[in-house]
């Protein structure tokens, strides 16, 4: 089914049929590989029966088709969470602290241009830039950092504020989404992260007390108007909170009608729930073969995103260079920072050199790429910057420079 034959009908999840089909595992595979869509139930089929490696080769088919098959991509960026003071209480959040905790934060301006010097020297080309839901914060606020960050790293790629922190400024400030992303675009904003989507079912963010801070609907929205205004965003997915694979395919659904209707993604990336320190930790453990099999099978669904991450960051860099082989194209960021996952005790990290040898070990050709995926880096294009900042390098990240460390400071 082409894009252009969608209806209203297939673009609403609640009218989908989310229950498995009836259809042989082969004839999805063969379909998925030929390009003809699947449904949101062949991804159910596939999810329950098919078998992992199957599901792999077809996913890799698929994923060279929209990508370089001798390419693997990653990118050089920072999450700078600004701040992790948040109204809401997800269950599955061990990050966010309430307003007047003693151990709750709000950067200073100056604090996060520090951040940016130090990704620069790291050869980085942008941050993404996400915190909890602040309720002090205006507009004006968010305004203010953007302008500050565009007038002194004018090469910097901002990519920030995921939907829930649009939605709270918006309700803050009595405005629709649209104009809210307006007038963050115009202070500087250039893209939005996917953050905040975890599992796009309402019953499920009931269920984990995620709905508050935006339902599916609002989330999809947010994401809407963000296209509307010309701005891209990512798409995300962190499931193995004991959901059902009904919420997990209605999810993608989702994601597939709201890119059918704008085109407005860039890439897809989905993580499995960490548990330590959060409020859930009967949950047990997904499986990096459940992660495999759920990759595989959303690079199957999800005919119309050309670019899918890894996410070594929570599996680790061995299941991460696997990933390549099941549908993944991009290695994601080097993670120079991360304190989200990190607080629910997971913690990696990885210098370029060894994001280079990692994929090149799996049988790729390494290339750094730019934050919204129109074109490779090459080491030139980062060096003068690298130089001018290499002054700004802590102790914590002076690993991750590996020889660049031992060169000189220009400028």
């Amino acid at each position: 089914m082409s894009a252009s034959t969608i209806t209203r009908q297939d673009r609403d999840p609640a009218a989908a049929d989310l229950a498995p089909s009836d259809r042989a595992v082969s004839a999805i595979l063969d379909d998925a590989v030929a390009g003809r869509r699947i449904s949101a139930g062949d991804a159910h089929r596939l999810l329950l029966d098919g078998e992992l490696f199957e599901l792999g080769a077809a996913a890799h088919e698929v994923r060279n088709r929209f990508n370089d098959p001798a390419v693997a991509s990653y990118n050089i960026d920072r999450n700078v969470n600004y701040t992790n003071i948040c109204v809401y209480r997800c269950r599955f959040c061990a990050f966010y602290r309430r307003p007047g905790d003693p151990e709750g934060y709000l950067l200073p301006f100056e604090e996060i241009g520090s951040k940016i010097e130090e990704t620069l020297a790291l050869r980085g080309t942008g941050v993404l830039m996400q915190g909890g839901v602040h309720p002090d914060l205006p507009l004006s606020y968010y305004e203010e950092l953007l302008s500050y960050l565009r007038e002194r790293y004018p090469d910097v790629h901002l990519h920030a504020f995921s939907p829930p922190e649009v939605k709270f400024i918006a309700k803050k400030e009595r405005m629709s989404f649209y104009d809210v992303i307006a007038r963050l675009k115009a202070a500087g904003l250039q893209s939005i992260p996917g953050g905040g989507a975890e599992i796009l079912s309402d019953e499920v963010r009931k269920e984990v007390a995620a709905y508050p801070k935006c339902s599916a609907e609002e989330w999809i929205d947010v994401m809407r108007q963000a296209h509307r205004n010309g701005l891209r965003t990512s798409a995300t997915m962190m499931y193995g909170m004991g959901e059902p694979l009904t919420a997990r395919v209605e999810h993608v659904q989702r994601i597939r009608d709201l890119q059918d209707e704008t085109g407005g993604f860039t890439a897809f990336i989905s993580w499995t729930f960490q548990h330590e320190h959060t409020d859930m930790p009967e949950v047990p453990e997904t499986l990096p073969m459940e992660y495999l099999r759920t990759l595989a099978v959303t690079r199957l669904f999800l005919d119309n995103v050309t670019h899918l991450q890894t996410s070594w960051v929570t599996q680790g860099k061995k299941i991460g260079q696997i990933a390549l082989q099941f549908g993944a194209d991009d290695m994601g960021s080097i993670m120079i920072e991360e304190n989200v996952v990190s607080a629910a005790g997971t913690h990696y990290k990885m210098s370029q050199e060894e994001m280079e040898r990692l994929i090149s070990s799996a049988g790729f050709t390494p290339r750094q790429r730019t934050n919204l995926y129109e074109r490779f880096v090459e080491r030139a294009d980062t060096e003068e910057l690298s130089r001018r900042y290499r002054g700004s390098l802590t102790a914590a990240h002076r690993d991750l420079a590996g020889a660049d460390a031992l060169l000189p400071v220009v400028g």
